[in-house]
């Protein structure tokens, strides 16, 4: 006799489907019913908004508020310069440049410049490579209204000290006033030229009026006195030295109040109406106004797209975040520098003490706005 087994369906019925789904929701409603309504979950709700009030909070003050929490931006790393890149890292002043040495901070840039720190380069090298090639390098700096009296005697007295000493330099000074500029002594192969300019009616015309002046001296007899040149605010005094290794076909300077900072802190201009805007997720780092250079060529280059991106923006009406310095910002994120000077070459005494800070060779003077832009 054949005994036939019939195997049982594993499917259910769709009765039974339903009422398992029911089920299973049932049991999802009670449980996020529970959940919601708890004592853990409004803790958990209170403690969620309490944190994201803690970080906004943290991230005003970083930006505004407290010294003491701006020191945090110490832990938030810079990145490190790729083995493979270090090697192949040459600069026309320096020779081989010795990045490795500074493995605590960033040495190089995406696009293969150079960020140059101390401890990177070989001083007496890049003097005796400037000196070969006989040059002439140019300062401005513009001293208009009580800038003149409050820092321009400084400034030049520190240059004559530490700025591309043992090279034949050019300063030129622009002032409305050429009879009040301080008389400095002078080292050999080192000349003063005072340049008449009109004074604006706000502190922020005189800024933004600085590219187009300089695009025009360019042209004229700085441009043909000078090989490379240096452009720097005059509210600031060195404190060592600055030389050739600074040199570059075109040089940015790192803010030293945004150095450590993500891109998506820096204050870059936002209203994509204006000629300056840098859309989010663009931009390198954050380039300070107070110095940048590099060949005649160059900063012809630089101060006329400047110049005239500022004017379109007057025409329509408009004024970037920070003037000039958020224009040279976007000029430097479409046309990447040669070279890129690491803060110490522009610092400010009032972020305190940073390890990776060894040298500083500029210093920023301390600011009182409420006398000089009267």
């Amino acid at each position: 006799m054949t005994i036939a087994f019939h195997k049982r369906s594993s499917k259910l019925h769709p009765h039974q489907q339903f009422k398992s789904v029911y089920l299973i929701v049932s049991l999802l409603r009670g449980c996020f019913y529970f959940f919601f309504k708890s004592s853990f979950y409004r803790t958990w709700k209170r403690i969620f908004w309490q944190l994201i009030l803690l970080g906004f909070g943290l991230l005003g003050l970083l930006l505004y508020g407290l010294p003491i929490v701006r020191h945090l931006e110490v832990l938030i790393p810079m990145g490190v310069c790729p083995s493979a890149r270090m090697a192949m890292l040459r600069d026309n002043f320096t020779g081989l440049l010795r990045l490795w040495d500074r493995p605590d901070v960033l040495t190089c840039t995406s696009w293969g410049a150079p960020i140059i720190w101390d401890g990177t380069f070989d001083p007496a090298v890049a003097q005796q490579e400037a000196l070969q090639q006989n040059l002439t390098i140019g300062l401005t700096v513009f001293a208009v209204g009580r800038y003149l009296e409050k820092y321009l005697a400084r400034f030049l007295e520190t240059a004559e000290q530490h700025f591309m000493v043992g090279q034949r330099v050019v300063y030129y000074v622009f002032t409305e006033l050429p009879a009040a500029v301080p008389r400095v002594a002078l080292g050999p192969g080192r000349g003063l030229r005072v340049e008449r300019v009109v004074r604006e009616r706000r502190w922020q015309d005189v800024s933004m009026q600085r590219m187009r002046t300089l695009h025009e001296a360019l042209h004229g007899r700085l441009g043909r006195e000078a090989h490379f040149v240096f452009c720097m605010d005059v509210d600031q005094h060195f404190r060592s030295s600055f030389g050739p290794e600074a040199l570059a076909e075109s040089v940015a300077q790192l803010h030293a109040w945004h150095y450590h900072r993500p891109r998506w802190l820096l204050p870059y201009e936002r209203d994509a109406r204006s000629a300056a805007a840098v859309a989010p997720g663009e931009g390198d780092f954050y380039y300070h106004a107070a110095v940048f250079g590099g060949s005649v060529a160059a900063l012809r280059g630089l101060t006329g797209h400047c110049a005239r991106a500022l004017q379109r923006d007057r025409e329509r009406g408009l004024e970037a975040r920070w003037h000039d310095e958020s224009h040279l910002n976007k000029f430097f994120w479409l046309h990447k520098p040669a070279k890129v000077l690491s803060p110490e070459f522009c610092w400010s005494p009032d972020i305190g003490w940073r390890a990776e800070i060894r040298r500083p060779r500029l210093l920023w003077a301390p600011k009182e706005y409420a006398l000089v832009r009267d």
